[in-house]
């Protein structure tokens, strides 16, 4: 392949065309444009710095909420955040700028994006039954920007493409930059729409449990969510977490292989709190106050 490419140069230098060799050898063409590829194949392994993988994951959350906004409910909004912001201060990369959201949707799921955005939907932040539940959710959300799984998800759906050279991304908008960026969303489109690997998604499973464990909250959180999932009547809303992961039993029994008894012995550990339950379940507003009736005017009947 390099006595291609310097075969190419040379011709270049003596301002000879390449067509002529291209007559004689059909497939040099061909051949030089792998050749290329491969170029640009190895500018994808590159390793993408932190403040890359940030505005990458801005650029990808930006694209969830522009088609589910963020639930209008500031208490909410401000528990998911400050939940989240302890979990991910247990894991190996607490220095992430994270944020955290409940997104508009019915559905049953939850989504992370490099650099620390995680956001679950209203469906299934609907179904928590207690704290560590939520807990456990956020926390195998966490995984998957601890390990970079949709980071390296994204970076093999540009090598396929041939698109690998990630610097055209982060150059900025405009020309080439501005194809790049959109092929680059369009992956992750398609990322979130048919989700990760099984691979990933155990391991995230099996993280998560730590995370949350180390954070004070019960291992289990995570098994009574999917206990939940996998008892639930609500295929509608339960299709696109099926679609993005694997059957909520086959990640229970995962979980149980994996977690054996060693979580068994743990005491000191949070299942539900007071404010979460007040959350999840406000009291009803207060009725409002009763009107006067209009007093009765007595007087004499008109004949």
């Amino acid at each position: 392949m390099k006595i291609l490419l310097k075969t190419a140069m040379a011709l270049s230098l003596f301002g000879i065309a390449a067509s002529p060799a291209q007559a004689q050898f059909p497939n040099l063409g061909s051949l030089l444009n792998k050749a290329q590829n491969a170029k640009k194949i190895g500018d994808g392994l590159r390793s993408i710095s932190q403040e890359e993988e940030i505005k990458l994951g801005g650029d990808l959350a930006g694209m969830i909420l522009g088609a589910a906004p963020l639930v209008k409910d500031d208490a909410k909004q401000r528990y998911v955040n400050e939940l989240g912001s302890w979990l991910a201060s247990h894991c190996s990369r607490p220095d992430l700028p994270w944020k955290f959201g409940i997104i508009d949707s019915p559905d049953y799921n939850a989504f992370s994006m490099p650099g620390g955005y995680v956001l679950i939907t209203r469906g299934l932040f609907d179904q928590m039954r207690n704290e560590s539940e939520l807990a456990g959710v956020l926390a195998h959300e966490i995984a998957h920007v601890e390990r970079k799984d949709h980071l390296n998800a994204l970076q093999r759906s540009m090598r396929e493409q041939a698109l690998g050279d990630m610097q055209q991304y982060f150059r900025g908008p405009g020309g080439i930059a501005s194809q790049f960026t959109t092929a680059l969303l369009a992956a992750g489109k398609d990322i979130y729409t048919h989700g990760l690997n099984k691979g990933d998604e155990f391991d995230a499973d099996r993280n998560g449990v730590v995370i949350a464990a180390r954070s004070g909250f019960s291992p289990f959180g995570l098994v009574g969510v999917l206990q939940t999932l996998s008892g639930q009547s609500d295929t509608t809303g339960r299709a696109l977490h099926d679609r993005t992961h694997p059957l909520a039993a086959e990640r229970i029994d995962r979980l149980d292989l994996a977690m054996g008894t060693q979580f068994d012995a743990m005491t000191g550990v949070v299942d539900d709190l007071p404010s979460f339950v007040a959350l999840r379940a406000p009291p009803p507003p207060p009725p409002p106050p009763a009107q006067a009736k209009p007093p009765v005017r007595k007087g004499k009947r008109r004949g």
